[in-house]
């Protein structure tokens, strides 16, 4: 009954991946693409290192960030479920939890007699570090910079009247390339990130355990002529992650993408920055309806409270 009932709530919410006959694979807040600032480039965000989004697609990025981020986001996830983050993310280390809620779903039997409300919530909490080896002294000079990180997952999951909880781990690779022209173009940031998603764990249940679905996910990202960075993602699970940001100027970023997996779906997004003040939005589509999602973010490495005070005055009364 709980598979039943698990299947219908993800059918409705959009989360689907396949229940393969031989194991069941749990579907979960983990399936959603996260945060928003990438997610309007595609949520091609293996080889990025992108402040507190950082941690949500590679933790061995978290190694190249210059200081301490902060981001929340709500989203209403196609209109059915509440969906938000927190994010707190350092130089090495991050922290944060995602949460999500769908309400009351009216539920009904085999005969479409109306029955108790069906609910759908998941909390997600990820803890991520990564490390650069050169930065150790002990360690000697090796051929080329990477990184390597770990992340750990904990989920709670409530079905209606039943729940869960469980956790998931996963490991990181990123490496950078040495900055190039290609005739007048120059190329800049070029990065590759690697990640091996759902080594083990799973969701326990009273009477069964659902298991993470493992996947191997590959990406690189370069900017070129300065203003136009690239970044594609592919999930050997089957989908692809294709965005473009295009920055006219430094506080400025335009955004599109393409998510290609089981549906296609095409992603825009905006962001300014205000002196280490962030916004972000971005739109998603989907079959089931389109999601909007609006984000704030503190970059304390970047952040300056006097400009911040003076854009204000500058643009107030």
């Amino acid at each position: 009954m709980k598979q039943i009932k698990l299947l219908m709530l993800v059918a409705i919410l959009g989360l689907g991946i396949g229940l393969p006959a031989t194991a069941q694979q749990a579907s979960t807040i983990f399936e959603i693409q996260p945060g928003v600032s990438m997610l309007g480039a595609g949520a091609a965000g293996l080889s990025v290192a992108n402040g507190a989004e950082t941690l949500y697609y590679n933790p061995a990025s978290l190694a190249a960030l210059p200081g301490i981020s902060f981001s929340s986001f709500y989203a209403s996830h196609m209109g059915l479920a509440n969906y938000s983050a927190l994010s707190l993310t350092f130089r090495n280390w991050g922290l944060a939890a995602l949460l999500l809620d769908s309400g009351g779903i009216d539920g009904y039997d085999a005969n479409g007699n109306a029955t108790t409300a069906l609910s759908y919530k998941n909390t997600g909490i990820l803890f991520g570090v990564g490390i650069d080896p050169s930065s150790f002294s002990f360690i000697p000079n090796l051929p080329f910079d990477f990184s390597i990180g770990a992340r750990i997952k904990y989920l709670s999951v409530q079905i209606a009247e039943d729940s869960g909880t469980g956790f998931s781990f996963d490991l990181g690779f990123r490496t950078t390339m040495p900055d190039m022209k290609l005739g007048p173009l120059s190329v800049t940031d070029f990065a590759i990130g690697v990640t091996a998603v759902n080594l083990f764990g799973g969701i326990s249940y009273d009477v069964e355990q659902d298991n993470f679905e493992m996947d191997v996910r590959l990406g690189t990202s370069v900017r070129m002529a300065k203003v136009f960075f690239v970044a594609l993602d592919l999930y050997l699970g089957g989908s692809a992650h294709l965005g473009v940001v295009y920055s006219p100027v430094p506080s400025l970023d335009l955004r599109l993408g393409v998510i290609s997996g089981s549906t296609v779906s095409l992603t825009a997004g905006v962001g300014v920055n205000v002196d280490g003040f962030l916004i972000d939005y971005a739109f998603a589509t989907h079959k089931l309806g389109g999601t909007h999602r609006v984000s704030l973010t503190l970059d304390f490495a970047n952040l300056d409270l006097g400009g911040i005070s003076r854009s204000l005055r500058n643009i107030l009364p």
